[in-house]
């Protein structure tokens, strides 16, 4: 299995899909949302992006569906290029993939021993390793604060500073190593999980690209036109959540003269659509995932 969507039904029941409309899947991956995006289309068109050049093996030969090799940062730029207009409804489904998990060789998993890359394109100017070797401790231990939410970030640094001193850090093992002493015990796994995240986002630059992506939606979206969006750490949900409340990241609230707040969505979901517990024991990454539904005014 590629990617086994989560919360699969509840994603597809919130684009509202129209047989006629114009869908994006900015998350391809393994197609899993796509495939069911197509199944109820008819005279529809379905645009599907993704970064990895993994992702483009498993892009559909349909006349109703176009693939774009791009970073949803680029989203707005390449939907008016193709499209020209704005589009029924959005669906982003992101973090790292199971595929991108389970290949040892991308260096995103604690489980297994790898080169210490973490790009999720080969375009991606530094990988994981450039990062641990060449910021300085303070850098490292900013990274660590703000996107590991890591409790004592500078000791991490402090060791990896240390332990690169003697000799390259390249591989995940040699990371773990570096940082053995740190993890506190029952909790290793955990936090190695805060780290190695912190280093991805670093890398791949996420929340920006985030931002960017959430920013460019009202203008893609039609009136009534949905966005569906799946996160799984607090970082990106809480973009997601100002998003679609106020209309931008810092979730100002901006009101016009009679006291209305003005936000280009409808709020559909509003607490976060959660994985049932029959989900989760059969997929463990459903646990953290929390889904919002907004849609255009």
């Amino acid at each position: 299995m590629y990617h086994n969507p989560v919360m699969l039904n509840e994603c597809i029941g919130g684009l509202d899909i129209k047989p006629e409309g114009v869908y994006a899947d900015v998350t391809f991956g393994g197609g899993g949302h796509s495939r069911a995006i197509l199944e109820r289309l008819t005279t529809g068109h379905l645009y599907a992006f993704d970064q990895d050049e993994d992702a483009a093996a498993n892009a559909f030969d349909d006349e109703r569906f176009t693939f774009i090799p791009q970073n949803f940062k680029y989203f707005k730029n390449f939907i008016q290029l193709y499209h020209g207009q704005p589009i029924d409804g959005i669906i982003a489904d992101l973090g790292v993939s199971s595929h991108q998990f389970d290949t040892p060789e991308k260096g995103f998993s604690t489980r297994f021993d790898g080169p210490l890359d973490m790009r999720m394109s080969q375009l991606t100017p530094n990988d994981a390793a450039t990062v641990v070797n060449t910021y300085d401790q303070a850098e490292l231990t900013r990274i660590f604060r703000l996107y590991g939410e890591m409790q004592q970030p500078q000791l991490f640094a402090a060791d990896i500073v240390m332990a690169r001193e003697v000799e390259p850090i390249e591989t995940t093992e040699q990371l773990k190593a570096a940082v053995e002493r740190r993890l506190p015990r029952g909790r290793e796994n955990k936090v190695l999980a805060q780290l190695f995240q912190a280093l991805r986002i670093e890398v791949n630059q996420e929340l920006d690209a985030l931002n960017a992506f959430l920013g460019q939606c009202p203008e893609v979206l039609k009136q009534g036109g949905r966005l569906v969006v799946m996160s799984y750490h607090s970082l990106e949900d809480r973009l997601v959540k100002n998003f679609m409340k106020t209309g931008n990241a810092e979730g100002k609230e901006e009101k016009d003269f009679y006291g209305n707040l003005l936000t280009p969505y409808h709020i559909i979901t509003r607490k976060p659509i959660v994985a049932s517990d029959e989900e989760t024991a059969g997929n463990p990454r459903a646990r953290s995932a929390k889904l919002r539904i907004a849609e255009r005014k």
